[in-house]
């Protein structure tokens, strides 16, 4: 039990920095060594449309975590893939106070797989979307804090 405890307790902090390059167009930096920029805008009339919006984001990485997830247990499970792909469709809708928000991400995974594994297939299906970190987080509501620094 105690060994459970001290996992629960466990955090593995992460910090992303954006600045403002012109318009409504962000620089976002990873701080990881050799990867670049990513460039960040909102679509037009507001911005430019110069890079992914922070909506697009959201869906690439709910898709990713669920890819990373699925691709981790089946091959856990000794099944080759071959290839993996995956497609996330987000609708947006204004709420009851009519501000925009993301309403639903529909993803669909489509994996490759060398030979017939429907046993190992079947107990991945099952347990797979638990282990995503961003789609259960999404899932059940991430506190945000603000702290706004101005001079």
């Amino acid at each position: 039990m105690e060994g459970e405890l001290e996992k629960m307790s466990e955090e593995k902090p992460f910090r992303v920095e954006l600045s403002l390059e012109k318009g409504f167009r962000f620089r976002a930096e990873f701080g990881l060594e050799g990867v670049p920029s990513l460039y960040l805008d909102e679509p037009e009339p507001l911005g430019e449309g110069s890079g992914p919006n922070a909506s697009m984001l959201l869906a690439a990485a709910v898709g990713n975590c669920l890819s990373a997830s699925l691709l981790y247990c089946l091959r856990r499970s000794r099944v080759e893939v071959s290839k993996l792909e995956a497609a996330v469709e987000g609708i947006i809708a204004r709420n009851e106070r009519g501000r925009w928000r993301v309403k639903e991400l529909n993803v669909e995974l489509s994996p490759m797989t060398e030979g017939v594994h429907l046993k190992e297939m079947e107990r991945c299906i099952g347990i797979f979307e638990d282990f995503c970190i961003v789609t259960e987080s999404v899932r059940n509501g991430i506190p945000v804090k603000v702290k706004i620094k101005y001079r």
